[in-house]
């Protein structure tokens, strides 16, 4: 069975996390992602520790369901081969800094004039506009811009803390995979493609402002932020590990009381008050009947008592873990370079079109000249354009 965007053309000329990413996500769903590298390839194929015969194992998970073209676009050749390539694609995807697309003679303006249905996606950092638009931006970068640097802050020395993941890439990737596919959308109506920008910048404040800029909702109101819960008072010390449980309604906080071992601190006195509630004595009050318990003892008991909870799983564990396990969320396969790989399946699960890995990542111009026969080039031109290396 065909994938949702079967039929759909994509030419991706994006590098590192964000781009990559949203184009497999697209590629997961059915389309024939195109990946337009440089003569010496995608920078992120290879990259330390995880890497097997020459596969990057990020390189691999962000690039597969993906064809492999080598294309020179610093020459003219090259373009006007990329160019050939635009006439017959439904979405070009780019994450250069603003400005470069144009330099090389394919931006918006240029492509469309080959293609009015094109689909033209620009992922940056901060936009194309203001004081930072022309700086380098990676993640870390937003991260700090945007406040979740401050969101992770040390309470007690108020110093700044990142989140020990790549974010807001990945954020970004997922909002540019949904406005990619909206913008096709309205491409069926109107018969006419768009430009499509998203900042990762952008793509990060809607990610905090549901929950953790509520205070700056209402505009000449700003209430200050005063810390509040965080998620790591969920974080709880048992005998022997840990364990996060996420109380929210009454009822679930009394069954935690009851699967602890404790009277019911709603009752008691000195905890009347929100105030009292959010105290250091409840915390510690809590805490202890946690360190009383053996983490699995623990766990059956939270289980009995419906209290939403998890063990926290060491990076090591998460493969093994029964929920994951049962619903197939890891996938294995043989990848014809780096032998046996594992990588998470596209999260969304259709009944009729599937997402699935339908190819693994690609070796570096793999297809071109597959791709190339398919724009019409003859194979004496396909030869003649890897000799002088416009081409590989």
């Amino acid at each position: 069975m065909a994938g949702s965007l079967d039929g759909i053309r994509v030419l991706d000329l994006t590098t590192i996390y964000s781009g990559p990413i949203a184009a497999s996500i697209l590629g997961d769903q059915g389309a024939d992602v195109v990946k337009v590298e440089s003569p010496d390839g995608d920078f992120m194929r290879h990259g330390g520790v995880a890497e097997h015969n020459g596969v990057g194992g990020a390189f691999a998970m962000m690039n597969r369901n993906k064809r492999s073209v080598v294309i020179d676009l610093s020459l003219d050749e090259g373009r006007g081969v990329f160019e050939k390539l635009v006439e017959g694609a439904d979405v070009v995807m780019e994450n250069y800094r603003p400005g470069v697309m144009e330099r090389l003679k394919i931006g918006y303006e240029s492509l469309k004039r080959i293609n009015p249905r094109l689909v033209f996606a620009s992922i940056n950092g901060v936009g194309h506009t203001g004081p930072y638009a022309k700086r380098r931006v990676y993640d870390a970068i937003v991260q700090s811009i945007s406040g979740i640097g401050s969101l992770q802050a040390d309470p007690a020395t108020e110093r700044p803390r990142l989140i020990n993941s790549l974010i807001c890439d990945k954020i970004t990737s997922m909002t540019a995979a949904q406005a990619i596919t909206a913008a096709l959308l309205a491409r069926e109506r109107t018969g006419v493609g768009q430009r499509v920008d998203i900042a990762m910048l952008d793509a990060a404040l809607f990610f905090l402002w549901p929950d953790n800029m509520l205070n700056y909702t209402f505009a000449g109101d700003e209430k200050p932020h005063q810390g509040g819960r965080s998620h790591e008072r969920m974080v709880h010390e048992t005998r022997d590990g840990y364990i996060c449980t996420m109380p929210v309604q009454r009822r679930e906080w009394e069954g935690l009381f009851n699967a602890l071992d404790l009277p019911n601190l709603f009752e008691d006195e000195r905890f009347r008050s929100q105030a009292a509630l959010d105290s250091s004595l409840f915390r510690r009050t809590v805490d202890e009947g946690y360190a009383g318990f053996d983490t699995a003892d623990l766990a059956e008991r939270l289980e009995r008592h419906e209290v939403p909870f998890a063990i926290i799983n060491p990076r090591d564990d998460v493969i093994n873990d029964p929920q994951i396990k049962a619903m197939g969320a890891l996938l294995e396969f043989e990848h014809p370079i780096a032998g046996p790989m594992r990588q998470a399946r596209p999260p969304a699960r259709f009944g009729e079109t599937p997402s699935e890995i339908f190819r693994c990542s690609p070796e570096l111009g793999e297809h071109s000249r597959e791709v190339l026969r398919e724009a019409g080039y003859s194979d004496e031109t396909i030869t003649d354009l890897r000799a002088r290396k416009v081409v590989r």
